[in-house]
C-alpha cells in the first residue's frame, strides 16, 4: 500500500487483476473515490477518542465527517455514503430511508423545512427551506436515530453472492446487527475470480474504515469471493451469502 488518499491509488492490483470498470458519477465509481486519510491513521470515534483495542481490523480510513454524537455506527455509514453521494449531485428526489416503526423520511420533505413529528409518523413545517451541509446533517443524524440494520435490511434487495458488485452491501438486521459495504471491486483476467474490499463503521459511532482480510493476510485487504460465498469472516462480525443485498 502506498500513502496515497484515493482507494484506487493506495490499493494497487496485482498484475492479473483488473478493476472493474464502473461509470464516472456512478455511486460505485464515487466510493472507490473517496478520499483517505493519511496511512497510519487511526480511526476515531465521535467524541474523538481512538478505537482502542481493535486498531488491527483496519488498514485505511476514509476521511468523512461522522459528527459528535454516538450515531454514525454500521447501518448509519452505509446510509451516509448513499445519501452523500446523491447530495453531492443534488439528486435530493433520491435521499430517503424508513425508520424502524415503518415512517418513510425523505430528504426532499426536510429540505422544504419539514420535519418529523414527536412520534416520528408524519411531517410538520417548523423550518425555512434549507439545503447547507448543516441541514442536511441535521437530517442524517434523525435518520440515524430512528433508523437502522433492522430497517435497512428490509429495503435493500437481495442479491446473488456470484453477482457481487461494488456497493453491495452485506447486512443482519438486528438488535445486535451489523452491516458491511463493499468498497471496490477487482477481477482476475485468467480465472474470472473476484476480489473486492469492504468497509464498516461500528459501535461506538466511527469513522470508515477499510478492512483487513482476517483469513488471508497474503491478499489482505482484498477478500477472494471463493473463499466468502458461503461464509464473510470479517475482523468484527460474521455473514453469510444470503446477507448479501444492494440499493
Amino acid at each position: 500500500m502506498s500513502d496515497d488518499t484515493s482507494i484506487e491509488a493506495r490499493f494497487r492490483v496485482g498484475a492479473s487483476l483488473r478493476r472493474v470498470e464502473y461509470a464516472v458519477g456512478s455511486f460505485q465509481h464515487y466510493l472507490r473515490s473517496l478520499p483517505l486519510k493519511k496511512i497510519d491513521s487511526q480511526v476515531k470515534l465521535y467524541d474523538g477518542s481512538e478505537k482502542i483495542g481493535y486498531q488491527t481490523v483496519f488498514c485505511s480510513v476514509v476521511d468523512l465527517p461522522i459528527g459528535k454524537k454516538d450515531l454514525h455506527q454500521c447501518a448509519d455509514a452505509i446510509m451516509h455514503l448513499k445519501s452523500r453521494y446523491h447530495y453531492e449531485k443534488q439528486e435530493y428526489d433520491s435521499i430517503g430511508f424508513h425508520f424502524v416503526n415503518g415512517f418513510y423520511c425523505d430528504y426532499n420533505h426536510w429540505k422544504k423545512g419539514f420535519r418529523t413529528s414527536s412520534d416520528k409518523t408524519k411531517w410538520e413545517k417548523r423550518k425555512e427551506p434549507s439545503t447547507t451541509e448543516q441541514s442536511f446533517w441535521a437530517y442524517l443524524e434523525t435518520v440515524f436515530m430512528f433508523a437502522g440494520t433492522a430497517s435497512l435490511a428490509k429495503e435493500l434487495k437481495p442479491i446473488d453472492v456470484n453477482n457481487l458488485q461494488c456497493g453491495g452491501v452485506f447486512i443482519l438486521g438486528g438488535s445486535p446487527g451489523h452491516a458491511v459495504i463493499v468498497f471496490d471491486l477487482a477481477t482476475n483476467t485468467i480465472t474470472n475470480e473476484k476480489y473486492f474490499l469492504l468497509a464498516q463503521s461500528y459501535m461506538p459511532a466511527q469513522e470508515i474504515q477499510i478492512l483487513v482480510n482476517n483469513t488471508d493476510e497474503e491478499i489482505s485487504p482484498w477478500i477472494s469471493l471463493s473463499s466468502a460465498k458461503h461464509i464473510l469472516s470479517t475482523p468484527e462480525w460474521t455473514f453469510y451469502a444470503e446477507h448479501l443485498k444492494r440499493f
